[in-house]
């Protein structure tokens, strides 16, 4: 069952307000093992052009970015974290919305590749992740989710949809489990 790693929304500015080193250490982790084991990697991060066309002023989470510097997809706060650097044969998927798949070719290039196994790591585990897991779920793709390669503002969110929402819908260990069953 072929699977790919995608990091979620591990760009600078997102990064500078809601990471931790401890997250970013997980992921990298998580990253460093999907290389050494072959698994595909694709970083999805949200961006949007210039003058934000795609934020309507319905939409809560978004309309206070309009017009903010710093949002637009070529913006050095929407690229991915040093600490993360994609490789140039892994993939970057630009979205438009919270979850990885609205507004992106995401789904396309997973498709296309016959993957059907996502492994799930991100920042904020209420927004993307939860998302991300939703939508998947909903299109028939097995998951897992690392659970420490996730973080929230709230750790009690965090805790809540880490053990008693995703398990419903997606495997839900720690990047060293991921990792030991990788070999």
């Amino acid at each position: 069952m072929p699977a790919a790693l995608l990091l979620m929304d591990f760009q600078v500015g997102v990064v500078e307000r809601f990471g931790s080193t401890e997250v970013l250490h997980r992921a990298r982790e998580a990253l460093d093992a999907a290389r050494s084991g072959g698994v595909p990697v694709v970083f999805a991060r949200v961006g949007f052009r210039d003058a934000t066309p795609e934020v309507s002023v319905r939409n809560k989470s978004f309309s206070a970015l309009a017009g903010q510097t710093g949002t637009a997809e070529d913006s050095p706060a929407t690229q991915v974290v040093a600490e993360l650097e994609p490789l140039a044969s892994e993939l970057i998927v630009v979205k438009r919305r919270v979850s990885a798949f609205t507004g992106s070719d995401l789904e396309i290039v997973l498709r296309a590749s016959d993957i059907d196994h996502l492994v799930l790591s991100g920042i904020a585990t209420s927004g993307v992740v939860l998302s991300t897991v939703r939508q998947a779920a909903d299109r028939d793709y097995r998951l897992t989710v690392l659970s420490d390669a996730c973080a929230d503002r709230d750790a009690e969110v965090h805790r809540v949809l880490t053990e008693k929402v995703f398990p419903r819908q997606a495997d839900v260990v720690t990047v060293a489990e991921w990792v030991s069953g990788l070999g």
